[in-house]
């Protein structure tokens, strides 16, 4: 399998190893039963790029002929002040129209976290699902309306097109295109990386920071902290000087999801924390959040993180975890 890992200037040295160290670690792997799986290059619209810590990676010439894969790394930018004017460079705008023309051919297209931006420019995401950086969901959605963003996800699959979540979310994407050759080969690496799937960004999300995109949000978002035993929809709308209506328009507009939704991911984020750091039993967690009885709160855990309580819980502290507490 051909795979082109298309280099921007200011690319994210992170996230361009793990990408690297991912499929090498692959071929070494396989070397001996099925030989290499990737051939990789390293390519770009320049002779080189300068990451963001300043290191000069040489750029083979784009190929002549299309790529099976192509991988585009996040740029180095990690707020919308900064993302936003690297977006507009010329290179990024060249790097897109070629990103449309591979795909057109046939090629798989694939980027994480802030690469997601770029592929977003391309105009290919539009009328699609993907996921990006969490931290920047509600940029990406402000920048491209057409976009079904699922930031919660890790990794998302939408017609020839892969999208993966922030930083560390390279490796999860290299191990996705590793799993479609080999689900074998993709466990293997995974355990010589010592690596754990996370198939959602939801536990490492922080809430607050999605709602100072916007001020009414923010006021929002603090209400409910104080309230989420006991939230209300009225109530919500009347502490922030609003109506119900403006502020589902709101929440939608800023975050996509309802006000009801987003009290949930806090829920979610309190329940996480108090797993973390006491020994309380998941049924006092599920009252002090505002659920009924610990049952619930355990399906909503697996469904917004792909974990249960006792991962969750042993995996900030084994020794705080209790027995039967999944």
């Amino acid at each position: 399998m051909q795979v082109s890992v298309l280099v921007l200037d200011g690319v994210f040295d992170t996230g361009l190893s793990a990408i690297l160290d991912t499929l090498q670690t692959a071929n070494e792997l396989a070397e001996g039963n099925r030989g290499s799986c990737f051939r990789v290059t390293v390519t770009g619209l320049r002779r080189s790029a300068k990451t963001q810590q300043g290191w000069r990676v040489p750029l083979a010439p784009l190929p002549r002929t299309r790529p099976d894969v192509v991988v585009v790394p996040a740029l180095g930018a990690k707020s919308p002040s900064t993302l936003g004017p690297a977006l507009l460079r010329k290179e990024v705008t060249e790097a897109a129209a070629v990103l449309k023309a591979w795909s057109h051919g046939g090629t798989l297209v694939a980027a994480a976290c802030t690469g997601t931006f770029v592929l977003g420019q391309s105009g290919l995401l539009d009328g699609k699902r993907a996921t990006t950086t969490w931290w920047l969901a509600p940029y990406f959605r402000e920048s491209f309306p057409l976009v079904v963003l699922e930031e919660s996800r890790m990794v998302v699959d939408s017609q020839g097109l892969v999208t993966a979540g922030a930083a560390l979310a390279h490796i999860d994407l290299a191990l996705w295109l590793v799993r479609r050759k080999s689900p074998s080969l993709a466990r293997s690496v995974a355990h010589f990386l010592t690596f754990d799937g996370r198939p959602s960004q939801a536990a490492y999300v922080m809430q607050e920071h999605l709602a100072h995109a916007d001020p009414l949000v923010e006021k929002f978002e603090a209400w409910a902290r104080r309230h989420l035993s006991e939230f209300s929809l009225a109530s919500a709308a009347r502490s922030v000087g609003t109506s119900e209506r403006t502020l589902e328009r709101r929440l939608h507009a800023v975050l996509g999801k309802s006000p009801l939704s987003f009290v949930q991911d806090l829920r979610v984020e309190q329940a996480i924390h108090r797993l973390h750091t006491t020994a309380q039993s998941i049924d006092e967690i599920a009252d002090a959040v505002g659920y009924q009885d610990g049952g619930t709160l355990r399906i909503l855990l697996r469904k917004k993180t792909g974990r249960g309580v006792r991962e969750l819980r042993l995996a900030a502290n084994p020794r705080v975890g209790k027995p039967g507490a999944s």
